[in-house]
């Protein structure tokens, strides 16, 4: 049986600065909205733009970073799930509920000097000397070490 799965995937920019405040434990939360455009063109060719907004809620180490490296107007991959909660209006006594992304991984694309990563580690500077990796680095094994396998064509189960 499949499971269900709830992952979410934004590239945007933010509408406001990122607020942090602290739950009574003292974990930090951190909200913000990201725009999402969607462009395309419509049946006579002309462009069009349709603008999403999502509420993000980040915790704990991910929402200190945001706080303090995010600004409105930032271009912010996140990674997440929705979640959806509900509370009673004092006003009116009737049942709100508000759909957010929890975010759980963040990657600034405006590549911020010095800014850590979700994971913590620090970003290079602009104009760095030292390349950037796109190939994880893989420890290095010695073949001869490892002898070859003897396996016939009536050994392989399909």
């Amino acid at each position: 049986m499949a499971k269900d799965l709830n992952k979410v995937l934004l590239i945007g920019r933010l509408g406001t600065d990122p607020e942090m405040r602290y739950t009574a434990s003292g974990s930090p939360v951190t909200t913000f909205r990201v725009a999402v455009s969607r462009h395309w063109k419509d049946g006579s060719g002309d462009p069009r733009e349709e603008t999403e907004w999502f509420s993000i809620v980040t915790w704990n180490k991910l929402a200190e970073i945001c706080h303090q490296y995010l600004s409105k107007n930032a271009r912010v991959y996140l990674e997440g799930r929705l979640q959806t909660r509900s509370w009673e209006d004092q006003q009116t006594g009737q049942t709100r509920y508000k759909t957010e992304v929890v975010a759980n991984d963040m990657i600034m694309l405006d590549g911020r000097r010095d800014a850590p990563s979700a994971s913590g580690e620090l970003t290079p500077p602009f104009g760095s000397a030292e390349p950037q990796r796109t190939e994880p680095i893989l420890p290095n094994f010695d073949d001869d070490l490892i002898p070859p396998l003897d396996i016939g064509d009536e050994d392989i189960p399909f």
